[in-house]
């Protein structure tokens, strides 16, 4: 063989080697890791401090112990908060960016809130998985979540069905700063997932409840703290007076059907989130939200929450057999709703 063949065509396996290695390392969807600041889940409920404020989105003092580090999973090492399960798809102000995936932000960054939003969203369907939902049960919302931030000019946040995205607004204590109202959020974007219609204001409650249980379910076990069924205990500093400063509670004595309201989803709520969270204390968590999210599966058209419970302890009876049942049962007989 010619010297001058045997030189050409080490150069081309040489490229060849070279285009494999980098071809090797550069990350596929969902591959690569990170590092993020964020609240865990808030700081009102990590720090049990209920004189914190919004102070205008300052970083001051009070709020440093709040901030943990953690690992951001699930990144497509684009170093950009764009991942498996969550992608921050829009903001107001600077977007995140971090070639090393490298994401460490105070509340005074537009950045912050954008990691906040990554790693809770992210957080909620890796523990949806670990229930064992997109292996032994169908999958649940199992994409990609499209968020915007601070793009909504009110103090309110919210999921758009149509758009399949969820939107997080600012004012008061912005609501990305707060794990619990990402949760919440990201509860509505399950439902509609699953294909659960709900229609008219008993059946809103239902959302609305679930939204808040979800919230609560997946911050204790994230990140546990004293006063779990306390909803978005930083947001609500923004507009409850009274301490504890909660959105909403999980465990309040609300009953079907004396505190059913015909206009507010979220007073009803407190019906639903409340027989919810019974099941919890009864069942244990893991019985319990595997039952809840895969009856959700057979609810489609609901209006009432008498048809939503039947479903749940039919989930429940078919997983877990007639002792389980009973309990979930008796949880929503104690509520009035069946």
């Amino acid at each position: 063989m010619n010297r001058t063949r045997l030189t050409v065509l080490g150069v081309v396996l040489a490229s060849l080697v070279v285009v494999a290695v980098a071809a090797a390392a550069k990350p596929g969807p969902g591959t690569s890791t990170g590092s993020g600041r964020v609240f865990l889940p808030n700081p009102v409920a990590s720090l049990q401090d209920q004189t914190l404020r919004d102070q205008k989105d300052a970083d001051y003092a009070a709020l440093q112990p709040a901030y943990r580090i953690v690992t951001l999973t699930n990144l497509d090492g684009s170093g950009r908060l764009v991942g498996d399960w969550a992608n921050i798809r829009s903001e107001t102000g600077n977007p995140a960016y971090s070639p090393t995936n490298t994401f460490h932000f105070n509340r005074s960054q537009d950045e912050f809130e954008q990691v906040m939003a990554y790693y809770w969203v992210t957080q909620a369907q890796l523990y949806l998985r670990g229930l064992g939902f997109g292996s032994t049960y169908r999958g649940v919302n199992d994409e990609s979540q499209d968020i915007r931030i601070n793009q909504w000019g009110a103090d309110n946040s919210y999921s758009w069905d149509k758009h399949d995205v969820l939107r997080f607004g600012k004012g008061g204590v912005d609501d990305a700063e707060d794990a619990e109202v990402i949760l919440h959020e990201y509860g509505h974007a399950i439902h509609d997932a699953q294909g659960v219609d709900l229609q008219g204001v008993e059946a809103g409650g239902i959302g609305e409840g679930f939204g808040d249980y979800f919230a609560v379910t997946v911050a204790d076990h994230v990140a546990p703290t004293p006063d779990a069924p306390c909803v978005a205990d930083w947001d609500a500093t923004s507009y409850d007076p009274d301490a504890p400063h909660c959105l909403r509670r999980t465990d309040t004595s609300a009953h079907y059907p004396e505190n059913l309201s015909a206009t507010s989803v979220h007073r009803n709520g407190l019906i639903w989130s409340g027989a919810l969270w019974d099941i919890r204390n009864a069942v244990g968590r893991v019985t319990a939200d595997t039952v809840i999210l895969e009856a959700h599966f057979s609810m489609g058209l609901v209006t009432t929450m008498a048809y939503a419970a039947e479903q749940t302890v039919a989930t429940a009876q078919r997983l877990y057999g007639p002792a389980t049942a009973a309990q979930v049962r008796d949880a929503f007989e104690v509520r009035g709703i069946l």
